[in-house]
């Protein structure tokens, strides 16, 4: 994507983050099924969007940094969630602003669908980097089977992945897509599942990959 897209994605993205309050963020329970106390560390939330999993992720009593690519949704995730005291807004494109084994727990809601084949396995080395040997990515993934949300709609530029118009692009996934992407990681959760926090069932799949500790 160069820079005239993302320049329009961040347009796109600041206007999809109007003024809120925090008792009008829309939750739901995905993240109960997973294990999310097992330490102190900070919990990284990659792509925070409108805060929708900061709520469960704060009853953890764990550390949590809110991230964006849009200085809007962070700016609200500030006024609506003082008691956080770390925000980062910055494009994943180009890494993420941890240092080396910095967590063992990044959340990643319906954020890594946006990018091409090579720049997707770049941001799945950066977030394999900042976890700790044995650390965990939670994510959830648009389906090839959401057809109430776009699936296989627009010019297809690479396998699942289409270009909808106005520099847009997503990327939607089947369990093949999912397992060519994390095949450097112990993928030991995934499955496909209905949405509802919209106006209609959005499918997704829900996955938890662990890093594969690398043997010298």
């Amino acid at each position: 994507m160069d820079k005239k897209a993302l320049a329009m994605q961040k347009i796109y993205w600041n206007a999809q983050h109007a003024n809120y309050e925090r008792h009008e963020i829309k939750t739901d329970s995905w993240l109960d099924a997973f294990e999310l106390t097992r330490s102190n560390l900070p919990i990284i939330d990659l792509g925070c969007g409108s805060g929708n999993n900061i709520p469960r992720l704060l009853e953890t009593g764990r550390p949590v940094i809110p991230c964006d690519y849009s200085d809007l949704a962070i700016k609200n995730i500030r006024k609506n969630f003082p008691e956080i005291k770390r925000f980062e807004c910055f494009d994943m494109t180009e890494g993420l602003p941890f240092p080396d084994n910095f967590t063992d727990l990044i959340i990643a809601d319906l954020s890594l669908h946006y990018f091409s084949e090579k720049v997707t396995f770049q941001i799945l080395a950066e977030i394999k980097r900042v976890l700790k040997a044995d650390g965990t990515l939670l994510f959830r993934l648009n389906s090839m089977n959401d057809a109430n949300y776009g699936a296989g709609i627009g010019e297809e530029v690479e396998k699942h992945y289409y270009f909808t118009g106005e520099s847009s692009y997503k990327r939607f996934f089947d369990e093949e897509d999912i397992r060519h992407f994390w095949k450097d990681w112990n993928l030991e959760y995934l499955e496909e599942r209905s949405l509802y926090r919209y106006d209609m069932p959005k499918s997704v799949w829900h996955g938890m990959a662990r890093k594969k500790n690398v043997e010298l």
